[in-house]
């Protein structure tokens, strides 16, 4: 197993949360160097059953990314050995990752209040659906709930058509790197004056930041966007459309400069319904309609070569294994192989530290030993130094 190297190697993480977000966060650090112990209870994080395995693995290709570069230890916390384990472990700490419902990590004699007294320094990041307060706290929180309540899934679909839910695990995703930028600021305050803190992150809170500027359209204009398809409000031309032979492409005029180049090509540079933002928007249906039928007369090839001819933004919509061959992403190296398993590579590329992936997910408790044996040797983080039973989790 490859040691911590990089900017982040001298920074010990605890990651006890389970599925895609809190794990996630840890993820992103141990991308950049950080010692990540990943603490699971004997019958391992579900996200190790989770979506597709390779024949003859029974770790799941979600685990193998969401677990990379983590070394496995094995502790029930149901065990008082396991317990002052724990606790011990915490004593090392800089960073404790969990997404237990609120009240469950005190139940377990592990709440912030013990932890910090402890180990002053240390950064504590809770993600849970909905917060650690307010009328809902203590409600089960999955992304599916924050995706529908946080207004994404009114917008998503066609006119008239079903609400729709991301087909990825977007939500967790974005909390995860939500999460990790928490830490990175927590940890320089840590740094700065010895003082740890919590940090209270919720999938719906962090859903709502991509939101834009729709609360405050509302809030202020009585603003409530309809479903658009592949549409967006304020930049029209912008969605996917059907060519001759049958391919999508998707096309975006989100600056006026580039608005006008797509006019000219379609004929239609001087009609006065077109020459501003607001005038696109209020005759979208028949803007849309002149895009959708110009490239519904041209093949794919076409299309796109006469869109790059002007310098308009259009790209071909892509499925993964379209996706897996693109020359540009292949030229980046953007997919990497890791113990023989094709993963994402580290985002973002940093020209003085950048991120390594050391290893895919471990096989459960691998490290268990190692650790713990660690416990006897180690020197305890200083204060000025820089339910994990299945079915408890908080968010996924």
């Amino acid at each position: 197993m490859v040691e911590p190297t990089g900017v982040l190697s001298d920074v010990r993480v605890l990651d006890i949360a389970t599925v895609v977000a809190g794990p996630g966060v840890a993820r992103h650090l141990a991308d950049f160097g950080a010692d990540v112990i990943k603490v699971e209870p004997p019958g391992g994080d579900p996200t190790r059953r989770l979506g597709w395995t390779i024949p003859g693995d029974d770790a799941s290709l979600f685990w193998k990314l969401v677990g990379r570069g983590k070394r496995s230890v094995v502790i029930d916390l149901k065990q008082p050995q396991g317990l002052n384990d724990m606790l011990r472990l915490v004593d090392r700490a800089h960073v404790l990752i969990e997404n237990m419902r609120p009240g469950k990590l005190e139940k377990l004699g592990l709440g912030p209040d013990v932890l910090l007294e402890r180990n002053p320094a240390l950064v504590i990041v809770r993600i849970t659906g909905w917060g650690q307060t307010g009328p809902y706290a203590s409600r089960p929180g999955f992304a599916t709930l924050a995706e529908a309540m946080s207004g994404w899934a009114s917008l998503s679909g066609v006119p008239g058509g079903q609400p729709l839910l991301p087909p990825v695990a977007l939500t967790d995703e974005v909390t995860a790197i939500f999460g990790a930028f928490s830490v990175m600021v927590a940890l320089r305050h840590a740094e700065a004056t010895g003082e740890g803190q919590v940090v209270d992150l919720s999938l719906l809170e962090a859903l709502l930041q991509i939101m834009g500027p729709l609360p405050s359209a509302y809030q202020h204009l009585g603003y409530l966007q309809p479903r658009l398809g592949a549409g967006i409000p304020y930049t029209v031309p912008r969605g996917t459309y059907q060519c001759s032979d049958g391919v999508w492409v998707a096309i975006s005029s989100s600056s006026d400069s580039v608005a006008n180049r797509v006019l000219r090509l379609l004929g239609f540079a001087n009609d006065k319904r077109f020459t501003t933002f607001q005038k696109r928007f209020e005759n979208r249906e028949a803007l849309e309609t002149l895009v959708s039928d110009w490239v519904a007369a041209r093949s794919h090839p076409e299309v796109i070569s006469q869109f790059e001819g002007v310098d308009a933004a259009i790209a071909p919509v892509y499925a993964m294994d379209d996706v897996m061959k693109d020359p540009h992403l292949l030229d980046r190296h953007a997919f990497i192989e890791v113990d023989g398993i094709t993963m994402q590579g580290v985002a973002p590329r940093l020209s003085a530290t950048p991120g390594v992936v050391r290893f895919a997910g471990r096989p459960l408790g691998a490290d268990t030993d190692t650790v713990l044996a660690e416990l006897a040797i180690a020197t305890p983080v200083q204060p000025d130094a820089e339910d994990l039973e299945t079915g408890e989790i908080a968010a996924s």
